[in-house]
């Protein structure tokens, strides 16, 4: 496989989890580890979505180098995992979810309501879990081979956590998708008035080896932020990073949301193209032209999954 037809090779292979699969927290692959000391709880937060492997193997790096908190709990968990075993590297989109996209559904109406779904069951049975947790980092990676990005939703807060955290150096600023609710802004996580945090990091296109080069710094960044890095455990497994660039941040104002069976782009977007005219157009969706609402729009996540009701891009600008 080749970029050129749009397609990218497999360069990373699945970890085997099965050894995590009994956990500790009565949830099947999610363990929490305990410091006994005073402290935040976090998560890192992999697979939800089965074809994304960098956080896998971030989680797995984790396990099998001995980590432990030096204050609080950290939780490590694999979210969509039925997905994530059907993973076929000879057709590796196909296992990014089973019956719906376990990143909609995290509002609170769908999971209270009577609907069934393998990823509605799965958030289900982890929500509880989820309410406890004080700061959690999404682990994600991209359809195209485009910059990482850290997707910090509308608050302040989030903002503020991902300048900390320092990587990646770009940061995007959204309220999500009109498909359904992420994770991201589940409950107190997009409470202004709470001090919960949730990040999404987007790692990279899904199976290229950078994209698990991103994820595990970022998610070592993420455990030392908090506090949570023993000193030794630091000292090894900090080797060669570097102090990140400045970060940009990018405002989205607007999610291109697809009304009809018949959306198609003008030409093949990968992301973070920047259109310098207002008003050039970016696809037809049925009859309605697709149009950049102001000068040097920024092109964020293009998707090739064009169904209706999907976002198929969004637009967004530079500030600071």
């Amino acid at each position: 496989m080749t970029a050129s037809d749009d397609t990218y090779p497999v360069e990373l292979a699945p970890p085997a989890i099965d050894t995590y699969q009994q956990g500790n927290t009565g949830i099947p692959y999610m363990t929490t580890l305990d410091s006994g000391r005073a402290g935040p709880h976090l998560m890192v937060n992999a697979v939800t979505h089965g074809n994304e492997l960098c956080g896998a193997l971030a989680v797995d790096f984790l396990f099998k180098t001995g980590f432990r908190p030096a204050r609080g709990r950290v939780t490590l968990g694999f979210a969509n995992i039925t997905a994530y075993l059907r993973f076929d590297a000879e057709d590796p989109s196909t296992s990014r979810f089973v019956d719906e996209d376990f990143n909609r559904v995290w509002d609170v109406a769908t999971l209270d309501g009577p609907r069934r779904s393998v990823e509605l069951d799965r958030a289900r049975r982890i929500r509880p879990l989820i309410d406890t947790v004080d700061h959690l980092l999404d682990i994600h990676s991209m359809q195209h081979d485009t910059a990482p990005l850290m997707l910090a939703g509308v608050t302040e807060k989030s903002l503020a956590a991902a300048q900390r955290l320092g990587v990646p150096r770009l940061i995007v600023r959204d309220r999500g998708h009109a498909a359904g609710r992420r994770l991201l802004d589940y409950g107190a996580f997009s409470d202004p008035d709470l001090p919960n945090t949730a990040l999404l990091v987007e790692c990279g296109q899904h199976w290229e080896r950078r994209a698990y080069d991103v994820a595990l710094e970022t998610t070592l960044r993420f455990l030392d932020q908090h506090g949570t890095l023993e000193a030794g455990y630091k000292a090894t497994n900090f080797a060669g990073f570097t102090d990140p660039p400045p970060q940009r941040v990018i405002e989205i104002t607007d999610a291109v949301t697809i009304g009809t069976t018949g959306f198609r782009f003008v030409r093949n977007f990968k992301g973070m193209e920047v259109i310098p005219e207002a008003g050039s157009v970016l696809g037809y969706d049925g009859g309605k032209e697709v149009r950049t609402p102001y000068p040097d729009c920024v092109l964020i996540m293009p998707s090739r999954r064009l169904g209706q009701g999907q976002t198929a891009v969004r637009l967004g600008r530079f500030t600071g």
